[in-house]
Order: structure tokens, then sequence, then C-alpha cells
């Protein structure tokens, strides 16, 4: 049993119950109301409070790909695909180079498992690479949006890739990909074959926003899990007859068991089935003061470039009433110390911060801020499953 230290109350977004509807092309399934936003946005999501395990915090968890759906691989020992997550942390984004560069790395790579299992890369799919950043609480992060491989915000909505029997699976394998790949589905599984479509998920950094997966054998999928329709043409080139793209969301139920850990880097990564495992971002103890200490500090920024100390009293003034969490993460409690104690010491001089000292506390505020904003890369691979 998980200690309660290790237990945290997290939110989760959810398909409401009243936006599902029996599933007529494939009875007694149940399928999802459309939405305006994809199911990574929040409209149309209901948010729900789900009790989460920290793995980085209790040590008897033992995920494995095979049971819960997800594990975790070493990345460490591969120097060259560390090479390119650092390039690609260090620029803030990833260049069409440093795609091509990660999919040589991993290809053909063996990655091993915390279970003990090895996976050998046999494909790394051409769509699907993506760059995340999330900010604390779930805040906006402004800018222009999404742009082919960058500027995508954390997944709100639960939700799971692909339907093995649907688009674009069933195009691109001959309706064979059911028998081909190991699955969960509400309709049918394949727990036999020793190959799997999964998803690498590499944390650049995150101590908020964290990715959680729900171990899939908790769900019962013909009740939780709906089939969703997801437009693909604003963010993917396919063809036309691929261009809605057969996922699941889910309801939520309080017997489902969630996973997370709080703080990781580009050292280690998920994978998790992609035809079958439940996941989401989502928002931590905490992270509603760490979104006003953010604020707070990036006004503190503005004022000090403006020259204007009345401002940065004002701020400084507000930040101070702000209440520090009673209970979160060991990482996420470190990251809000650090943000208190840079707004207290320029309560104590704001005039020299904001003027002999302003581009020394400016850039530590800056440090502060990036510390308590996930950056992720997330892409398709293809792997045979050995023990």
């Amino acid at each position: 049993m998980a200690s309660v230290d290790s237990m945290y109350a997290v939110e989760l977004g959810f398909a409401p119950a009243s936006h599902a509807f029996p599933d007529a092309e494939r009875p007694p399934l149940l399928r999802a109301r459309t939405r305006g936003a994809t199911p990574y946005g929040d409209e149309g999501v209901e948010l729900q409070i789900c009790e989460a395990i920290d793995m980085a915090q209790d040590d008897t968890v033992r995920p494995d790909l095979f049971s819960f759906g997800f594990d975790q691989v070493d990345l460490v020992e591969h120097d060259s695909i560390q090479a390119v997550l650092t390039e690609i942390r260090d620029a803030g984004q990833i260049s069409d180079v440093a795609a091509l560069e990660l999919r040589a790395a991993l290809d053909g790579v063996v990655l091993r498992c915390s279970s003990g299992k090895q996976l050998t890369v046999l494909f790394v799919a051409d769509e699907g690479l993506i760059m995340r950043h999330g900010r604390p609480n779930r805040l906006s992060p402004g800018g222009q949006g999404s742009k082919g491989m960058n500027g995508h915000g954390p997944a709100v909505a639960v939700h799971c890739d692909q339907d093995v029997h649907g688009t674009p699976m069933r195009q691109l394998m001959d309706g064979r990909a059911p028998e081909l790949f190991r699955h969960d589905s509400p309709d049918g599984h394949n727990h036999d074959a020793p190959l799997m479509v999964v998803n690498l998920w590499i944390p650049l950094h995150q101590i908020t926003q964290p990715l959680v997966l729900a171990d899939g054998r908790s769900f019962d999928r013909l009740s939780h899990q709906l089939r969703y329709g997801l437009a693909t043409d604003s963010f993917l080139d396919r063809d036309e007859d691929q261009t809605v793209n057969d996922i699941w969301a889910f309801l939520h139920d309080p017997g489902q068991r969630w996973y997370l850990s709080s703080e990781m880097d580009h050292r280690s990564a998920y994978v998790f089935n992609t035809l079958s495992t439940p996941h989401a971002s989502a928002s931590l103890p905490g992270e509603d003061v760490a979104e006003r200490f953010y604020l707070a500090l990036e006004a503190a920024e503005g004022a000090i470039v403006a020259g204007d100390v009345a401002r940065l009293r004002e701020v400084l003034a507000g930040a101070e009433g702000i209440d520090v969490p009673g209970r979160t993460t060991p990482a996420l409690g470190r990251a809000i110390a650090e943000m208190v104690a840079l707004v207290a010491e320029a309560n104590d001089d704001p005039e020299g911060i904001c003027r002999a000292a302003s581009a020394e506390w400016s850039a530590r505020s800056k440090r502060a801020r990036g510390r308590v904003v996930r950056t992720s890369l997330e892409l398709r691979i293809v792997v045979s499953v050995a023990d």
C-alpha cells in the first residue's frame, strides 16, 4: 500500500457524463460528444480531484508496461540521445535538425525499463514529435500558440491517443493493427503480441503540471472509455481519409488508480501504451500559489525594466500576502521557497533592486520562474518487448 505521504490530491480533466452516448457504429461502446477544442484543451472538460501516488517518493510501486500500461526507461546510458535533448532544452524548441538527430539517435536503440523489460526501437513515427510547455496551475502560456512541433500546452483532458480499430491505424496497417499490437480496448484485447505502439514521453524539466498515468486495470473500459473523433487538419499533414484521428476520452470513476513522478528531467522517460493507457497532465497542490508568485515576479521584472520603484513596491506588497501551501511535493515546495526568498529580498531594498542590482536579481527571478514551467517532449515509436 502507498504511504500517505506519497499520495497527492491532483486535479484531472475528464469528459462529462452528459457528453457520453451509445456508439451506433460499434455497440455496446460509448462515444464522446465532439468538442470545439482538441482533447488537450480544457473546453468541455469536467475537473475532478483524484488521489495519485508520487513514485518519486514511493519506491514500492513497480510499474510495468504489460500490467500497468506504462513504465520508466533509463536514458542516461544513451549519450547521443542525451546530447540532442540537451540541445533542445537549451534552445527551448525543436528545430528540424534536432528532430532528425533525435529520431536517428533512437533508431534501433534498446531502452531498459525499470521493470527489467527491454524495448528495441523498430520504428520512429514521422508525426507526433512535439514539445510542450506548461506554466503552473494551467496558467495561459500566451504567445502565438502551437506551430508544428513547438508551442503546445499540456494535455488537460484524460485521453488515450489511438483506437487500434480506428483511423489512422486501420489505414496504415491494412486493418491488421489489432492482431499485430498489444492493446486493451472496450471491445477486445491482445495480450500476446510482442510488438507495441508506445509514446516515449521525455521531461526536459518537470515539477509542475506532471504527466499522470493510470493503471489501466482500474478502468471498466466499457463504462469509462468513450470513442472520440479528433480533427487533426489544423496541426497534422495527413491524407484526406486520415484527417479524423480516432482516439479515446474517459469518464471519471473513484476506483481509478493514478500515478505520477513529481520531479523528472531527461535522464529518464515514460513509455506507455499508445493504444490503451489513459493519461493527462495534472495540477498539483500548491500550483495555485506557484502561479501567483510566478506572476508577481514577472510583474516585478517588468517594473525593474521600466525603473518604476512605486510599481515594484506595489507588486511586492501583493506578493507578501500570498499564503505558502501547507503541503505539496518536495520539489515544488523548494521552488516556491526560492520565489518567496526573492520577494523578501526585493522588499528589503526595492530602490537598490530597481537600480544597482536590477540585472542580477532579475536574472535570478527568471530562473526561479523557469523552474515552475514544465517542458517536455513526446514522440511515438514501435518497439519489440523482451523480458
